[in-house]
């Protein structure tokens, strides 16, 4: 004759495969790792709000799904078989998983908590972080913001790829599966030495920039050379016209231009910060419309987080009002 506990191994269906055993369920796993910590069954079902015939029952099923005896009942005390007290860190363990897992739940569903991955262009980061942290800090206590500081093409594998969730940088970027939120405008201003024949003027021609020698740019792959190239084409430049990259950074562009080797185009949001440390330096603005660059977010299109991510470029756009920039209506 059979044993009457089957249900723990797997049973042969008509002409078929075993079927599959049945699973523990949360409540006789939670009823178990009550009476293992009590070793009182009153007790047990009081912890964790149970009745005790409920809870007796449940931990018996447990032993009937599992096909193994877990406790050794007397009628003074109840201990932990061998295999119980195996089985109770097992089960504890999944019960605590799946806290965790509940917990992430809840996160995951309110805005602005668990973390956000945000990639920052060189030629933004140093500008614009501060307000982003500020705001960060103040509005969103709950977010763990992990910034990554790559240039743009960098940035837009580890946004498709989902190492990143949210960038920051200057746009149109053309990607598909990359929806873009802008954020403002900004304009370009020339930087010169001192005694530069463009220095401290507010009314440059962009036809200027036909004929600037030497011109200093960053280097290949940031997307800030190419937009001030594409400014001075846009002028008149000729391609084969003289530019010298000697700089990974805006900083060391403007030293260069400090030390008299030439000029260069910085955003405006970066003329504080770098020319702030040299008297050797002038600043030439542009007649209107000034050449100008658009800095906006950009997600992967139809992401998760995309109500959370245009609420994040509002709250950006109220704070980045307080910039020289023209901010771009959300």
């Amino acid at each position: 004759m059979s044993s009457p506990i089957t249900q723990g191994r797997p049973e042969r269906g008509p002409g078929g495969p075993p079927a599959r055993p049945r699973q523990p369920s949360l409540a006789q796993l939670r009823a178990f790792v009550a009476v293992a910590e009590h070793l009182h069954f009153r007790d047990a079902a009081t912890a964790i709000g149970m009745s005790q015939p409920a809870l007796s029952s449940a931990v018996s099923a447990l032993e009937e799904t599992l096909d193994i005896q877990l406790l050794e009942r007397t009628t003074r005390k109840v201990l932990l078989s061998p295999a119980g007290e195996r089985l109770a860190a097992r089960a504890r363990t999944v019960l605590d998983a799946v806290g965790a897992l509940m917990e992430e739940a809840d996160a995951a569903r309110a805005p602005f908590t668990g973390v956000l991955r945000l990639g920052v262009i060189p030629t933004v980061a140093p500008y614009l972080l501060p307000i982003v942290l500020r705001l960060v800090h103040d509005s969103y206590p709950d977010l763990d913001l992990q910034v990554h500081e790559e240039q743009t093409s960098s940035l837009l594998d580890g946004l498709t790829q989902g190492r990143l969730d949210l960038l920051l940088l200057a746009v149109p970027l053309g990607v598909p599966g990359v929806s873009e939120i802008p954020l403002f405008d900004e304009d370009f201003v020339l930087v010169t030495p001192c005694d530069h024949w463009l220095a401290g003027r507010h009314d440059i021609p962009r036809e200027a920039l036909r004929e600037l020698d030497p011109l200093l740019l960053l280097d290949e792959g940031h997307c800030l050379r190419d937009q001030a190239l594409d400014v001075c084409y846009e002028a008149g430049r000729t391609e084969g016209a003289q530019t010298t990259t000697s700089a990974a950074g805006l900083s060391t562009l403007v030293q260069l231009v400090g030390g008299g080797l030439g000029v260069t185009l910085l955003p405006r949001t970066a003329l504080r910060v770098e020319t702030g440390r040299s008297d050797r330096l002038a600043t030439g603005y542009f007649a209107e419309p000034a050449p100008s660059r658009r800095v906006a977010l950009a997600m992967r299109s139809g992401a998760a987080r995309q109500g959370e991510f245009e609420a994040f470029a509002s709250a950006l756009r109220k704070e980045m009002a307080k910039l020289p920039v023209r901010v771009v209506a959300g």
